[in-house]
């Protein structure tokens, strides 16, 4: 999720775990510990941009990590909050529950997370998009209404309460949705008789009310969309795999590694001289069938003998784009 979902999430298990001793002191500690698994991000100025996609929600985002770190992290805030009167464990115990619950709720997204490091398991529901304000902002405001009053006030723990209810209720009906709408794609391919091999449901940006579903037909992959609103049937646009373009590069490292991360749904196209691997997990950043761009794409190159992996940027004029195209495709087709 994004910064200040698990902002919002830590400060307030820090208010569960020690907010009656320590008042807000318990929610700044605790939403430090929801932002340090995501400093993960920084490998990327140190590493290839492979290696940084692969480490992204890993180590961090695990329980070793939780386990590992809670207590070097209690030690040092009962050194800087000696006179609070708290012990190191009980520090310590503030930070676990900060790190761990950061990777628990990234498990729900796409992207997902290694919860289970180093065994080669990621966990991605994919029922909520990273980022959510309906997850998000009704939290934050409890959390605000809770801050505002007495450490040892029934009123700051019934408010704290009230929004980790809320916001693990919609994380509940974002699971319930998700079992809604794949019915609607498995039963329109079967309606519109397209054979198919596996398919993955998620929703699009912001919202939990317009689904996505990308489909492996075989030769292509189908994307459509549905949203709760929908009276007609889905449309479903093929996307040629082209894995067949890729060529020699097939055999390299990176690009195993790259279809790893990918989970094998990825397209190859060209682009002027170069490839682009396209991960379509993340789907499109344009819903304009005629000039298509995916969230996560990948220049290929070769230079003198060495594959050189680089993410395309992407344009403040994209998110503008897919946001009004998000808004006037959610109210239905």
């Amino acid at each position: 999720m994004d910064s200040l979902t698990q902002i919002v999430l830590g400060a307030s298990v820090g208010e569960v775990v020690l907010g009656k001793k320590v008042g807000n002191k318990a929610m700044f500690y605790g939403a430090i510990a929801g932002t340090i698994p995501d400093l993960d991000v920084l490998s990327r100025y140190f590493v290839d941009t492979v290696t940084a996609t692969e480490w992204h929600r890993g180590f961090s985002h695990s329980i070793l990590f939780s386990l590992l770190f809670a207590p070097v992290f209690g030690w040092i805030i009962s050194k800087i909050e000696i006179k609070s009167g708290v012990s190191w464990q009980e520090w310590s115990k503030l930070m676990f529950w900060g790190l761990f619950t950061h990777p628990v709720l990234d498990s729900f997204t796409t992207w997902g997370t290694q919860l289970f490091w180093p065994f080669d398991l990621r966990l991605a529901f994919q029922n909520i998009f990273v980022i959510d304000p309906l997850y998000t902002f009704p939290f934050l405001f409890f959390l605000i209404l809770s801050m505002r009053m007495h450490r040892l006030s029934p009123e700051r723990r019934k408010y704290n309460r009230i929004g980790l209810m809320v916001s693990s209720g919609y994380l509940a009906v974002t699971l319930l949705l998700k079992g809604i709408t794949y019915i609607k794609f498995t039963d329109n391919l079967k309606e519109q008789r397209i054979a198919f091999e596996q398919i993955e449901t998620r929703p699009t940006p912001f919202n939990s009310i317009l689904w996505t579903a990308n489909v492996d037909a075989g030769k292509e992959y189908l994307i459509g969309e549905y949203s709760l609103f929908d009276t007609k049937p889905i449309i479903f646009r093929a996307y040629p795999k082209n894995h067949r373009l890729l060529g020699d590069l097939a055999g390299e490292d990176k690009i195993h590694r790259l279809i790893k991360i990918a989970e094998g749904w990825y397209t190859i196209s060209r682009k002027e001289q170069s490839l682009l691997f396209n991960d379509l997990r993340f789907g499109l950043i344009s819903l304009n069938p005629i000039n298509p761009k995916f969230a996560f794409s990948y220049k290929l190159l070769k230079i003198n003998n060495e594959v050189i992996v680089e993410e395309t940027p992407k344009f403040k004029e994209d998110a503008q784009n897919v946001l009004i195209e998000l808004w006037a495709r959610i109210w239905g087709n």
